[in-house]
């Protein structure tokens, strides 16, 4: 897959051209995302997902991409499959129905799979910038669990993926007004920095930079240890960088340094805070490392009450 032309900028120029280290010449912008791709199978989850994907496409002049999977494994040798594949296009076609009468470009598609690897090799073939995928909003114990298609394409995607939920509590976000990026000053999580500063750019929004210092898994005392002192300078330097990288394109730019669970912190501060989107970096992995969970950007993707776009960091 060719990797996003945002990961080989180095600079924005005074001209509103930008500096392509890849190819190591000045190129004219091009939009971050010009294909976006939605997996669809016409439940309420995945409909919401259109939704977002109609915006930012409209947003970015971008063309949607509606995927329908027919799931090859229990239809191996059955005979509805037709019937059942005859079901699938329909829903497709008016999923692209619906994104056309917005004006918008689209693409239908429908593959008969195993839903998350179908996912994937489209999104490679098809040189996608950003996946949007629906998810049931949920309650109890069932909100750390996100539907296995959408939990194994956030882990295993190398486009970044925007998830969504449905449901009565999950109101709709878009526009976005408010956009936060967690940073700790990693590699991992710098990757979400560009396109977290474009997606606030392009909806005029306020952009927010957290960083959190884990007191819980460390076991530290807030103020009484030279540790956490350490720890904090180093996270305000991450939303200090956070900043600098920002004000010339957003309209307003806000920056927190909070202690304790990040995963809980993050989602205090987008209750606190009316944050309409999430945008984070998660480590790129290989072998059994990309089918672990427990990262703090998993967690925030199943407990989040907002849309979270996770961004893998290219290997």
């Amino acid at each position: 897959m060719t990797a996003p032309p945002w990961r080989f900028i180095a600079a924005d120029l005074s001209d509103g051209t930008q500096f392509d280290v890849a190819r190591g010449r000045i190129e004219a912008y091009r939009p971050m995302f010009d294909d976006i791709l939605v997996p669809t199978d016409g439940s309420d989850c995945a409909e919401t997902a259109v939704g977002y994907a109609e915006d930012l496409a409209a947003r970015y002049g971008a063309t949607v991409h509606a995927l329908c999977v027919v799931d090859s494994r229990p239809l191996e040798n059955a005979p509805q499959y037709d019937r059942v594949k005859e079901a699938h296009t329909e829903i497709a076609e008016r999923t692209c129905d619906r994104i056309a009468e917005a004006g918008l470009s689209v693409e239908r598609a429908v593959r008969t799979a195993v839903p998350h690897r179908a996912i994937l090799e489209y999104a490679t073939d098809e040189g996608i910038d950003l996946v949007v995928m629906g998810t049931h909003g949920r309650t109890g114990i069932e909100r750390y669990l996100l539907g296995s298609v959408t939990e194994k394409v956030v882990r295993l995607s190398d486009a970044p993926v925007l998830t969504v939920k449905a449901g009565d509590e999950h109101e709709v976000t878009y526009p976005f007004s408010d956009v936060l990026v967690p940073t700790d000053g990693s590699d991992g999580a710098e990757a979400a920095i560009p396109p977290a500063i474009d997606v606030a750019s392009t909806y005029d929004a306020r952009l927010h930079g957290l960083s959190v210092v884990d007191t819980v898994s460390m076991g530290l005392d807030v103020g009484s240890s030279a540790i956490v002192d350490a720890f904090e300078e180093s996270a305000r330097t991450a939303v200090d960088r956070v900043a600098d990288r920002a004000r010339s394109s957003v309209p307003g730019v806000e920056t927190a340094v909070t202690y304790g669970s990040p995963y809980r912190e993050i989602r205090s501060y987008v209750d606190e805070h009316d944050i309409g989107l999430v945008v984070m970096g998660t480590h790129g992995r290989s072998g059994i490392e990309r089918y672990l969970l427990g990262s703090v950007a998993e967690k925030t993707v199943r407990t989040s009450s907002v849309p979270v776009m996770t961004v893998r960091r290219s290997e």
